[in-house]
């Protein structure tokens, strides 16, 4: 992706002064925007254009936020999108609620346009740096290959079964974002598997023993990430 006018952006809020303050920042800044006022409009609008990040408020009337990211998550075609909350709470079980619901980030209200920018132009740039024919990860001296279910440290090959592999590398795919146990249970195991949270601990501290501790830090009430 070289032009940010190639990179949609779709704004969902019911705040009308909302929208025009994204869409006019991010416009600026040579970005492509569409803008909805309420959950279903998002939704119906995501399905039209694609959009590659989409900016959600969490408290919306009819459809709230986490709500419209459940929708969104569901079709296909946006399982690859980036989703923002914007949000005017605070509250721990609030920002879980919103990974829990498949959030990448969250950014709070008020909103700073240059806080915010920053924050998009790390989606684009993620986005733009996305090699398609390769599987591969590299971080440091950690190589983490899709392809082969290879994992290589300081190039020294290390076997991990699959359920441990597939952790490692849905972890390191997704840097800096914080997963709950409970989200990783659904992403790794699946909805229709049944199997405790302390399964997720456990297969953390197994990788951790063979790749070493400062890959993945423990989020204290939250859950887990991948250092970036």
């Amino acid at each position: 992706m070289q032009n940010k006018s190639d990179f949609k952006i779709l704004a969902i809020d019911d705040d009308k002064d909302i929208l025009l303050l994204l869409k006019y920042n991010l416009e600026s800044e040579g970005y492509y925007v569409e803008t909805a006022s309420s959950g279903k409009k998002g939704i119906s609008i995501a399905q039209k254009i694609n959009p590659n990040l989409m900016l959600v408020d969490i408290m919306m009337p009819e459809m709230d936020g986490i709500q419209t990211c459940i929708k969104l998550r569901e079709i296909d075609n946006l399982k690859s999108s980036y989703i923002l909350f914007l949000t005017a709470r605070t509250e721990e079980y609030s920002e879980v609620a919103a990974f829990d619901a498949g959030a990448d980030d969250y950014i709070t209200k008020p909103i700073k346009p240059r806080a915010l920018l920053s924050r998009i132009n790390s989606f684009y740039k993620r986005a733009s740096s996305k090699v398609t024919s390769s599987k591969t990860l590299k971080v440091g001296d950690l190589d983490i290959n899709k392809d082969s279910y290879v994992v290589k440290l300081k190039n020294k090959e290390i076997f991990f079964p699959k359920k441990e592999f597939n952790l490692l590398y849905f972890l390191a795919s997704n840097p800096k974002k914080v997963y709950s146990r409970e989200s990783l249970l659904r992403n790794i195991w699946g909805s229709d598997v049944h199997v405790v949270a302390r399964t997720v601990d456990v297969h953390i501290r197994k990788i951790r023993e063979k790749i070493g501790q400062n890959f993945i830090r423990t989020i204290k009430g939250v859950g887990y990430k991948f250092k970036s």
